[in-house]
């Protein structure tokens, strides 16, 4: 029964240090990067509605984690730039889906060039959440730490107000080569 109250606290740190960093990164006047979702193309009668990007809200890039600017935490899924279609190339299958999808964006009303975060997965602070070793995040010695890739061991990673700290502190002033 001890666990309990150590692993409530560790997830109330964890929670803590996801407001912090937002509330640092919104003091140093770092920008945020967009937070969509991808509405796929819909048929309606005779014509095709194309695919485009719904608004859900401003994120910072920290490696693998999304940080929303409410402290909200997200796993990273994938990312673009809203750009406009253009004609097709047929160079590769692949390459014609990315402009598309840089198309959804730029209809979705996001401004040409402006990167745009997509296919996040919301990850919640609760002990059953973060037994899953393909998120990103997890529980191991009474905190939440960082993993480096899906199903990494998460002994001696970081923590995730660590790992936060650093981040942040990245994202403000990166480091000059």
């Amino acid at each position: 029964m001890a666990a309990e109250p150590q692993l409530a606290d560790a997830l109330e740190r964890a929670a803590a240090a996801c407001r912090d960093a937002a509330a640092t990164l919104q003091a140093y006047g770092v920008e945020p990067e967009h937070l969509a979702a991808l509405i796929p193309p819909k048929r309606v009668l005779l014509w095709t509605r194309p695919a485009r990007m719904a608004k859900l809200g401003s994120v910072w890039r920290l490696g693998t984690l999304l940080l929303g600017t409410d402290g909200a935490l997200y796993a990273a899924g994938r990312a673009t730039r809203a750009a406009e279609r253009g004609r097709p190339g047929y160079q590769s299958v692949s390459r014609e889906e990315r402009k598309e999808i840089a198309a959804a964006a730029l209809r979705g009303g996001y401004e040409p060039g402006s990167a745009v975060n997509f296919d996040a997965t919301p990850l919640v602070f609760n002990a059953d959440a973060l037994a899953d070793p393909t998120l990103p995040i997890g529980i191991a010695d009474d905190e939440v730490r960082v993993r480096w890739r899906a199903g990494a061991s998460l002994t001696g990673a970081a923590t995730l107000a660590a790992f936060m700290s650093e981040r942040a502190e990245l994202l403000r002033a990166p480091i000059q080569e």
